[in-house]
C-alpha cells in the first residue's frame, strides 16, 4: 500500500488518494529472519518505510469488508525499501516504478505475533529505530484505509493466498539508510525486527 498515511502523503507532495494505491512485490523481494540487507548498487538514495504487515491465512477473492478480517491471522512490521532516486525518475517519466520498489530483499519482514493478541486492532502502535534513535512513529488510528478495507479491496483485483504478505502503509519519517545502520522495529513493546544496512 502506497500513501496511506495522510501525513506521509505529504511529506512527499502526494495528493491524498481516494483509493487506495497498490503496487506488488514478487517473492525474491522477501527479507526474514534478521537478516542483513545489502545496499543494492543501482541506488544512490534508498529509503527505509515502515508498515505494519498482515499475514494472508485464507485463500479468498472478491472478500467483502465485513469478513475480511476472517482473512489474515498476523501482525508484524516490516520494511519496505524503496529506491527514491529511480522512483522519482520513472514517476516523472509516467513510468511503473518497480524497480524503485520490488527489487531483491526489498520487502523485510520481522516475526510475525497473532492478530488476535492485539487488543484493538484500530489502535496499534508501531515504530522504527535507526541507530537507536527513533525515525518513525505510527498507530493504525491514522490509517486512511483500514485492514479490512485494505484486504476486501485487494481482493477485487488479486486472488489472495494463504501467505500472502499485505504491506499497510508507511507513516511520516521516512528516510535514507547508509552502509552500517542498524534499523529495529516494534509493535508496541515487542522488538519484532532487527538487522543491519550492509
Amino acid at each position: 500500500m502506497g500513501r496511506n498515511y495522510a501525513d506521509h502523503a505529504r511529506e512527499l507532495n502526494n495528493e491524498l488518494p481516494t483509493e487506495p494505491v497498490l503496487f506488488m512485490k514478487p517473492k525474491n523481494a522477501l527479507l526474514q529472519n534478521n537478516h542483513p540487507f545489502y545496499y543494492p548498487d543501482f541506488t544512490d538514495n534508498l529509503h527505509y518505510e515502515c508498515e505494519l504487515v498482515l499475514r494472508i491465512c485464507k485463500n479468498g477473492k472478491h472478500i467483502q469488508e465485513k469478513f475480511a478480517d476472517k482473512y489474515y491471522d498476523a501482525v508484524s512490521v516490516g520494511i519496505d525499501f524503496t529506491a527514491r532516486d529511480l522512483q522519482d525518475k520513472q514517476k516523472s517519466k509516467g513510468l511503473p516504478w518497480e524497480i524503485a520498489k520490488s527489487f531483491d530483499n526489498s520487502a523485510v519482514v520481522g516475526k510475525f505475533m497473532p492478530i488476535a493478541s492485539q487488543p484493538d486492532k484500530k489502535d496499534i502502535n508501531f515504530c522504527l529505530y535507526k541507530n537507536k534513535e527513533i525515525v518513525q512513529q505510527g498507530n493504525t488510528r491514522d490509517l486512511i484505509f483500514s485492514f479490512d478495507f485494505l484486504v476486501s479491496y485487494i481482493s477485487r483485483f488479486f486472488t489472495l493466498n494463504i501467505g500472502d504478505l499485505v504491506f499497510t502503509g508507511t507513516p511520516a519519517g521516512v528516510g535514507p539508510v547508509e552502509i552500517g545502520d542498524s534499523l529495529e522495529a516494534f509493535i508496541e513493546n515487542d522488538s519484532l525486527l532487527e538487522f543491519m544496512v550492509k
